[in-house]
């Protein structure tokens, strides 16, 4: 779980971009980019960050999107649907962070899925129109196109508008922080991941993607700090799959990382299940946040269809700093049938509209979502259920 030291001294070599503004974008409810209420025309006190499990697309959900597109008169892959229950609470969030799990596709494909991914690059519009500004692409699955994966699905991430941490296209690239403005507040994200399934790093490109390092996630960190970041998110793609508690390396590297005075909040993929929050001295680190999108074969006992979508609220403090000051998390499931779908648990349940066993199916649903967030005494420290 090292860096090389190539690594490293590109790492410390490389200067930092400007924020890029966060703005709305194909219609999503538009972001707060201006002050908070009474606070003249400075930047904003208070800001909400909302954040989403992986973007895991298997045959069979490429298939429902097909589907979908013809569906609306259209050639290719339409994921929208999946995704449209999540829209208004990531839309509304003044930033968004996403996941995405696996590399995107020319638009012809081929699409593959486990053991070596390649999916419909229309995913990342899907995440745009959900109203996404930035996404980790550093997870097991990096390599599994090589160099040719990462760019196609950088450049395709670039094409929608959403800037992207984890993964690098060139040296110069992977020195550069992914700083945000958001509402005048600049944000960094940061996105690494515990291993690429033995795949080694492209010869010659060490910068390539980020494997997890104690030291250089705590430099990276700093160095956004130096580039003006007032917060910075640490997505970490880690864990041991299908295990709801976190792992021991897990609860060791949260700990130390939110020690340091540069790391903010935690947020964590990889696990395809729910895995508790926990407060940290006045931190707070998502283990894991399950899958957002998945369509494994049925029958699966793992509980992969959980999801979470957590929102932090982050204020200002008397010292000038940011603080978590509230997390609301809404569990959501990804439906099979009739069509693939992430459900919205807490509206689904509420929904008259929706029958009667249909809705007690969902409540007990988020019943079991909640009661692993709350494994590690999370709503003890403060954490806001919906339900």
């Amino acid at each position: 779980m090292r860096l090389g030291v190539a690594v490293l001294l590109v790492l410390l070599a490389g200067a930092c971009t400007e924020p890029a503004r966060v703005a709305p974008r194909h219609s999503a409810a538009p972001r707060a980019t201006s002050p908070d209420p009474g606070t003249g025309t400075g930047p904003k006190n208070q800001l909400t960050v909302v954040a989403a499990g992986d973007l895991l697309v298997h045959p069979l959900l490429t298939e429902q999107a097909a589907e979908d597109a013809r569906a609306a008169g259209r050639a290719g892959h339409d994921f929208s649907r999946v995704l449209a229950a999540i829209r208004p609470r990531v839309s509304a969030a003044d930033l968004a962070i996403c996941h995405m799990e696996t590399p995107l596709a020319d638009p012809q494909g081929p699409f593959t899925g486990w053991p070596a991914f390649s999916v419909p690059p229309e995913l990342a519009d899907a995440a745009a129109w959900a109203g996404f500004d930035t996404c980790s692409t550093a997870s097991n699955h990096s390599l599994d196109e090589g160099m040719a994966g990462i760019t196609r699905t950088l450049d395709n991430l670039d094409r929608v508008g959403l800037r992207h941490a984890g993964t690098a296209r060139s040296a110069e690239e992977a020195a550069r922080t992914n700083l945000l403005d958001v509402g005048g507040v600049k944000v960094a994200q940061l996105s690494y991941a515990l291993s690429f399934n033995d795949i080694p790093l492209p010869e010659g490109r060490p910068w390539a993607a980020n494997l997890i390092d104690r030291d250089a996630i705590r430099t990276a960190a700093h160095r956004a700090r130096a580039a003006g970041a007032e917060i910075v998110i640490l997505s970490m793609h880690w864990g041991t799959e299908y295990q709801n508690a976190p792992n021991d390396d897990q609860l060791d590297l949260a700990e130390q990382l939110l020690a340091s005075p540069d790391i903010d909040l935690i947020i964590g993929h990889h696990v395809h299940v729910v895995q508790p929050f926990e407060k940290i001295g006045r931190k707070w680190v998502a283990y894991g946040m399950g899958n957002l999108t998945a369509r494994f074969d049925d029958g699966s006992p793992e509980n992969t269809q959980d999801a979470v979508v957590p929102e932090f609220t982050f204020t200002r403090t008397e010292s000038g700093g940011w603080e978590v000051t509230s997390v609301s998390v809404l569990p959501t499931w990804m439906e099979y049938r009739p069509a693939a779908r992430v459900v919205d648990l807490v509206g689904a349940a509420r929904d008259p509209a929706v029958p009667d066993a249909q809705r007690a199916h969902y409540a007990e649903i988020e019943k079991r979502i909640n009661g692993y967030v709350g494994m590690r005494g999370a709503f003890e420290a403060g954490l806001r259920p919906l339900s």
